[in-house]
């Protein structure tokens, strides 16, 4: 099949800017077209991503394509704000699509990240033309997912990073414009390249290179909390407008996880539409945030199958739009709503719903002697209450923060993204691990994960960190899924609320979600902090306003975290009992 391909098509919006798209589109007759919105530049779809589509296939299938620099980035006019006008853009682009010669009038959108964002931002105006999306490793809520986190903390070293990239992107097209902006892209080109050096600046509001910038920096800054700036960013409440269904795409790893999932289940309450509620697909595979989603990594591989390649994962998002956009009914017979990768066995296994109909919600308890501290200490995490009460003591200092290990972290980095041997922090005096007994039968965890602590600080204000770790047989601890919470958010992200030194406070720490099969001969273990820096922003524990303070003001905090009849501490954990299947 003869495609036309056109560089820099200039697409109109209402206000009179002009987006730059890149177009391909067969000769003679009309297609369905495939739209991606991105901040990075356009020219990059030609790299091969194997968790999206590949272009000549979706050639080949008889698609359009329509690839669009958003407002303000590479060689489309005005100016980049993140968020601020990708719906207008969006609801503007798919309609000029469906207006071309070669479109028959129907549109999907794909890509991943912020490219994920834009098709939820595009999809809530119900643009009519918009019949499906497949939005991967992304969110809908910009302050719980990406740039702060589900319990209040700032994702230090990611917002640091994207913004001196997208800084430095600006000031490098503002540079090809003709303004004399040599100096801003040399200093921001090189915290680009040095960017570890970014998150060890205090006050955070004052890192040099960003806060000169300005731009969105000092406004990120200066919203802690989900307050009325962020509510305009976010889209749950208008998920009632949308009628395009979505294949929903993340990674266990993804620091996106928790929002794609949320996102799912509630757009299959909520969506606009039978279509779009009953349509609603979820794929979580072993991944992070890096788009080649192989699934192997220095300290744990999950196998030749975890690879968004082996998995068809290309195929699968073609499905899914021959079955919205060409009204195909049969396309995805054979496809589950729901597929997931299942660690530990290492296995894909495909289910009619998330979470699993078949969970049960199992309290693992949290008890010691007193002494958690380190993987060494006399932590347990069993199944039966314990009867006797006591707690666990130790002192967070922000100047030596536990270093960040792993997890849904970017950047994706080796030792600091995905699964990684948690031995390398798990010695430290600062850390409690409550471990159960060695396995004799197989344990499946797969769903939310969630734990409840009673906690009480010296400090009026500190967070305190939670993550799940299969214990290997020989030592290697693998972290599966974590979260935070900042104490002065424990009643709400909305509103703060500083803690009285000494008084017991019953908290709950999102730990987002895992699929894991614990093996015979493996622990389940649970640790738990006040730092993951710098993933995480540190607590000053002053009550002040963090991104602000010094490290003059800095204030440790000695910590307690309570258990027995009195405060029953205890991970929630999604058992999954299927020895049928076993």
């Amino acid at each position: 099949m003869q495609h036309l391909y056109d560089i820099d098509v200039q697409v109109p919006m209402r206000d009179g800017v002009a987006l730059a798209a890149n177009v391909w589109h067969p000769v003679g007759g009309k297609a369905p077209a495939l739209l991606v919105r991105l901040p990075y530049g356009k020219d990059m779809l030609g790299i091969s991503f194997a968790s999206m589509p590949n272009l000549g296939t979706l050639l080949e299938a008889g698609y359009a394509l329509v690839v669009q620099d958003c407002r303000g980035t590479h060689r489309s006019e005005g100016e980049f704000v993140p968020h601020l006008a990708d719906r207008n853009d969006g609801e503007d682009t798919v309609a000029w699509i469906a207006d071309q010669p070669w479109s028959d009038g129907t549109v999907g959108m794909y890509g991943a990240s912020y490219g994920g964002m834009v098709q939820w931002e595009t999809a809530v105006t119900g643009a009519p033309a918009l019949k499906a999306i497949a939005p991967t490793f992304t969110s809908i809520d910009n302050y719980e997912a990406p740039w702060y986190s589900a319990g209040g903390a700032l994702s230090l070293s990611l917002v640091t990073l994207w913004n001196a990239m997208m800084y430095a992107a600006d000031a490098q097209r503002s540079l090809a414009a003709g303004e004399d902006t040599l100096s801003q892209l040399q200093q921001l080109g090189q915290a680009v390249l040095s960017h570890e050096a970014l998150n060890d600046v205090l006050p955070t509001a004052e890192v040099p290179v960003l806060a000169a910038y300005g731009k969105w920096w000092d406004d990120w800054m200066a919203h802690p909390s989900h307050d009325g700036y962020w509510d305009a960013m976010e889209l749950t409440s208008e998920l009632k407008n949308v009628t395009a269904p979505a294949l929903n795409i993340g990674g266990w790893y993804d620091l996106y996880i928790g929002q794609t999932l949320r996102t799912y289940t509630t757009a299959r309450r909520q969506a606009g539409s039978a279509a779009a509620r009953e349509g609603q697909r979820l794929i979580i595979g072993p991944w992070d945030h890096d788009p080649s989603s192989t699934g192997v990594y220095r300290d744990r591989s999950f196998g030749p199958l975890a690879s968004a390649q082996m998995v068809g994962l290309g195929d699968l998002q073609l499905k899914f739009f021959d079955r919205w956009l060409r009204g195909d009914t049969t396309a995805l017979d054979d496809v589950a709503p729901v597929k997931i990768f299942v660690m530990g066995i290492d296995q894909w296994r495909d289910e009619q719903e998330w979470p699993l109909p078949d969970t049960q919600w199992t309290d693992y308890h949290l008890s010691s002697a007193g002494h958690a501290n380190t993987a060494g200490g006399d932590g347990a995490l069993t199944t039966e209450p314990p009867t006797g009460t006591g707690h666990d003591t130790y002192l967070y200092d922000p100047r030596r923060p536990v270093p960040t290990a792993g997890g849904a972290s970017m950047p994706t980095t080796p030792g600091f993204c995905g699964p990684v041997d948690q031995r390398s922090v798990a010695g430290r005096e600062d850390v409690l691990c409550f471990a159960g007994p060695v396995l004799e039968e197989p344990v499946e965890v797969t769903g939310p994960v969630s734990l409840t602590l009673f906690v009480s600080s010296s400090a009026v204000d500190t967070d305190f960190t939670a993550k799940l770790v299969d214990v290997f047989p020989d030592g290697k601890a693998i972290n599966l899924c974590d979260g935070i919470l900042r104490a002065r958010y424990r009643g709400g992200l909305a509103a703060e609320e500083l803690m009285e030194p000494g008084t017991v406070y019953e908290i709950t720490v999102d730990m987002t979600a895992t699929s894991n099969v614990f093996l015979p001969g493996h622990r389940i273990r649970l640790d738990v902090s006040s730092s993951n820096f710098p993933r995480y922003d540190r607590n000053t524990n002053s009550g002040g306003v963090i991104a602000r303070e010094s490290e003059e003001q800095i204030i440790p905090a000695v910590n307690h975290i309570h258990h027995g009849p009195n405060h029953p501490s205890r991970l929630v954990l999604p058992i999954i009992d299927r020895k049928d299947q076993r």
